[in-house]
């Protein structure tokens, strides 16, 4: 990087949501472990993407970051600054593609997380993977899910990231607050939150939260 970092500590949102209070339990660090473990055999990208035949998918993984603030899980984004090559001004999970280097997915997202916002490899504990997702940008994606320690101070760097946010998994949950689409030009679904803080949750992000939310068991497998 050729931008110096500067240090960052986020507060977490934490709205409340009385129609939600007596449905909603979190699930606990063990459980979600357990329930990555079937996860991660479940591939959840949708039907092949014509104009990639015969090309094999660039590998890249991303780490869904995981923190436990008060009485609930909160997922860590970031938004990515306007200067940058892919996705400029979106919400996204830290990481990227797979350099040779990398001999796991695992190593792939720390590195990334630790390259983009700070979070120490020695400071996050993997609980497991979500099944493997490609993009309209011919990425396979590997979402490795694990927990980091609250507070945290990161060391963002600014050429790649604007803003650095939690979002409550129990608002992430709520049906009300995100829908899924089929766009007419693609005939291909695509799920949106609507705005939190500012922030908009939107592609393959917000299907790769929706479909963790999906595994925990907190929406219905058909949701």
């Amino acid at each position: 990087m050729s931008t110096a970092p500067f240090e960052h500590t986020i507060k977490p949102t934490r709205p409340s949501h009385p129609d939600t209070d007596n449905m909603y339990i979190p699930p606990t660090e063990a459980q979600i472990a357990a329930r990555l473990d079937i996860a991660e055999h479940q591939s959840f990208h949708e039907q092949p993407f014509p104009q990639f035949a015969g090309r094999s998918p660039r590998a890249a993984a991303v780490l869904l970051p995981l923190t436990w603030v008060g009485n609930d899980w909160q997922i860590l984004y970031t938004r990515r600054t306007d200067i940058v090559e892919h996705h400029k001004g979106q919400v996204s999970f830290p990481g990227g593609a797979a350099d040779p280097e990398d001999g796991t997915p695992e190593d792939t997202a720390l590195r990334e997380a630790d390259e983009e916002i700070g979070l120490r490899r020695r400071d996050v504990r993997v609980l497991g993977r979500l099944g493997n997702m490609q993009t309209v940008t011919n990425f396979m994606i590997s979402p490795i899910v694990g927990v980091f320690p609250w507070p945290y101070a990161f060391t963002v760097h600014t050429i790649e990231v604007e803003r650095v946010f939690t979002i409550p998994l129990k608002w992430l949950a709520d049906h009300q607050n995100w829908q899924e689409f089929v766009r007419r030009e693609t005939d291909r679904s695509v799920i949106t939150y609507f705005p939190f803080d500012g922030e908009l949750l939107w592609g393959a992000t917000a299907r790769m939260t929706v479909e963790f939310i999906r595994a925990m068991g907190l929406i219905p497998a058909d949701s």
